[in-house]
């Protein structure tokens, strides 16, 4: 029984029992006006109670909503694939994300006296980040165009610095746009193109994504066997500054790309600018892929063509293969450097928690401008006052084993071992011939 009728039902005994002690026809009549009174008090408490109700709903509709607007997102970017928090409002959201990586290191020819080190280093798969995603919806339909920004910064867990002082957003800080028709469009600093999952991310080493994508991606980040991603570089090193990006996923399995960094030098609008073009093809078990890069560097270019792929064979095996062809104009008198390096890896993923990997890679550098050290620079660095130059090459076979608590938290042990031929010498290895790394580490993913 609801409380209106409650009260109605209260009204009228009232009325019974005043009735039935009226004495006459006039205490009858107050009875009567009595009980109408009552009557309409007890309709007006009814659409009280209902209201009441109806706003309790409401209440409860919109909590169920609010709540059911924090989720995690199927992946997030670059970043991280674990239990990152998305907040949701209308065409509006945003999600909160990083990865932290703790290594133990042992690392032989650690220093010029040949010593060994044992410490905590900076992560040697992932450089640790946090970063803050998000986009906003601006039409409807198919279409689906939307605004869309990241901004991304880098720290060292071992000691809690900045990657880059005074630099916050050092890895990503970008606005764009992005839709079904015009693919995905940013501008600001981000990624170098050529290391992305657009182009060589999908054969540089086993650790990121078989299949090409408009994602951002990379190479491992701190090891002996890093070097290589410095070929899918750029003026401003493996990310562009004052970069314009253009990515799209076609549904013929085509992605492509191209990718600019305006120089931002006044008076030479080329010094310091870069151009990338990206072209890669996802089929049925395998993706090819490859870039051009052109790239002035105190007014002398650098450029670098590359090709490569992967295999899926079933569900336990992927293979994984590219070529690298950089070249370089450098100071006057020393030539050009001209270098040419391979890398063939594969991942091993049987059923359960573990996952293996293992790759080689060699880097032959020819005529190589090298630092006062002696030591060979890294692709795209400055040649303009370089004093002299190396050849030779350098070599890396390394390898990890993965166990994988959950989607957010995993476990790996991996090794590398660094050789270097003729007058090849390696800042890794200190001047020396060889250097081999062990690192113990776990990340977590949020």
């Amino acid at each position: 029984m609801t409380a209106g009728k409650m009260i109605i039902a209260s009204a009228a005994l009232g009325l019974a029992s005043v009735a039935a002690q009226a004495q006459n026809t006039e205490q009858l009549q107050q009875a009567l006006a009595q009980a109408q009174a009552a009557a309409a008090a007890a309709q007006a408490a009814a659409k009280q109670a209902q209201a009441a109700l109806e706003q309790a709903l409401a209440a409860a509709y919109e909590a169920k909503k609010s709540s059911a607007s924090v989720a995690a997102p199927a992946a997030a970017p670059a970043a991280s694939s674990g239990s990152s928090l998305t907040v949701s409002s209308g065409g509006n959201s945003a999600t909160l994300y990083g990865l932290i990586d703790v290594t133990l290191f042992n690392k032989t020819n650690a220093n010029s006296a040949g010593q060994t080190l044992t410490a905590p280093q900076v992560a040697w798969f992932s450089g640790n980040r946090w970063g803050i995603t998000g986009s906003h919806a601006l039409g409807s339909g198919d279409e689906g165009l939307k605004a869309i920004f990241r901004l991304e910064s880098e720290f060292e867990s071992e000691t809690g610095n900045m990657d880059t002082p005074g630099v916050l957003f050092n890895r990503d800080a970008w606005l764009g746009l992005e839709s079904k028709t015009l693919g995905k469009l940013t501008f600001g600093r981000q990624n170098a193109l050529a290391r992305d999952p657009a182009a060589s991310a999908v054969y540089g080493d086993p650790y990121g994504s078989a299949q090409a994508s408009v994602e951002e991606g990379g190479y491992s980040n701190n090891n002996n066997f890093k070097q290589l991603i410095f070929y899918a570089g750029s003026s401003t090193g493996t990310r562009i500054n004052n970069g314009v990006v253009w990515k799209k996923a076609f549904s013929n399995g085509l992605v492509a790309g191209a990718a600019y960094s305006f120089g931002a030098v006044t008076g030479d609008f080329n010094n310091g600018s870069s151009t990338t073009a990206s072209l890669a093809y996802n089929g049925n078990g395998f993706t090819l892929a490859g870039f051009a890069t052109n790239a002035n560097i105190a007014n002398l270019t650098h450029q670098t063509t590359s090709i490569g792929g992967n295999v899926q064979l079933g569900s336990l095996v992927r293979l994984n293969a590219g070529y690298f062809n950089y070249t370089a104009q450098q100071a006057t008198g020393l030539g050009d450097r001209k270098d040419k390096a391979w890398t063939v890896s594969t991942k091993i993923t049987p059923e359960g928690a573990f996952d293996f990997e293992l790759g080689y890679q060699i880097m032959s550098a020819s005529n190589a401008g090298v630092n006062g050290s002696g030591f060979v620079q890294n692709a795209y660095s400055d040649t303009s006052g370089i004093k002299a130059t190396a050849s030779g090459d350098r070599s890396t076979v390394y390898g990890s084993v993965f166990y994988h608590m959950d989607k957010s938290t995993e476990f790996y042990l991996a090794f590398d071992h660094l050789d270097t031929t003729d007058g090849y010498k390696a800042a890794q290895a200190n001047g020396f011939k060889s250097a081999d790394e062990v690192g113990l580490g776990m990340r977590f993913k949020f």
